[in-house]
């Protein structure tokens, strides 16, 4: 848990290189998510941290008070104030962040499915951290440098590939599947049993703005083998949820290549 924390402070530290200058127009800017600006991304965080810290904190109170659509959430907060939005972020991502650091990894926590440990919990925040950083990075026109935390999305990403199918109503292969993947660094990150006939390889980027459903198949530079993993790169989805839309081809912000 404590390198996880750690990882997930340090993605938020990156998000906060790109809100802090912004001005408050800025904060208007679209981003590639369809009628979401910069502004929406931030409150989605925050809502999300705030409702991750109840999960932990207060499990009936969670319960009881159910899921709001992305998109509600987006409309309910578009007329606060650019500097009350990212003090609410801030406040609500310190606060998860002490939350779970004080928890065993394998504490079970309720979400919107079926509980998770702790250790997966502040993965899939790091993830959502990641990937909705990747959108403010976009609609700024940043290219954001990729770091060696790029192995914890990577690791939600394929340990969710049933989900991506099961999500969509459709039977979940029985074939395993490998995924190979170069990391920032050079070395080869891989997961799945090495004798599969199913294989996804290339730059650990590409794989993970993939699985975050942040750029489009035809756009990376992956090289898919097998009818199981062709058809789950054309659905991954490492977020929870209803089925994501993705990205169009041509759209290729923050790839690698």
């Amino acid at each position: 848990m404590a390198e996880l924390v750690a990882d997930l402070r340090a993605e938020t530290a990156s998000l906060e290189t790109l809100l802090r200058p912004l001005r408050p127009e800025q904060w208007e800017t679209p981003t590639p998510a369809e009628g979401w600006a910069i502004r929406d991304q931030v409150s989605h965080l925050a809502w999300f941290d705030d409702a991750a810290r109840t999960a932990v904190t207060d499990p009936d109170a969670f319960a009881a008070a159910g899921l709001t659509s992305p998109d509600d959430i987006a409309a309910e907060h578009r007329s606060m104030p650019a500097a009350d939005l990212h003090a609410w972020f801030t406040s609500a991502r310190a606060s998860l962040a002490d939350v779970l650091a004080g928890l065993d990894a394998r504490t079970r926590i309720p979400w919107y499915g079926p509980p998770m440990s702790a250790a997966s919990f502040a993965t899939a925040r790091l993830m959502e951290t990641w990937a909705h950083g990747q959108d403010v990075a976009d609609a700024l026109g940043v290219t954001r440098e990729p770091t060696a935390r790029l192995r914890h999305v990577a690791t939600i990403g394929f340990r969710a590939m049933p989900y991506g199918f099961a999500v969509r109503n459709l039977p979940v292969p029985q074939e395993q599947v490998r995924v190979e993947l170069v990391m920032p660094d050079g070395q080869v990150w891989s997961a799945g049993p090495q004798d599969a006939g199913n294989v996804v390889r290339g730059p650990m980027l590409d794989f993970c703005l993939l699985v975050t459903q942040r750029v489009h198949l035809a756009d990376t530079s992956l090289e898919v083998t097998g009818e199981t993993a062709g058809a789950w790169a054309a659905i991954a989805q490492a977020f929870a949820g209803p089925p994501g839309k993705g990205r169009a081809p041509g759209k290729d912000q923050g790839h690698s290549g």
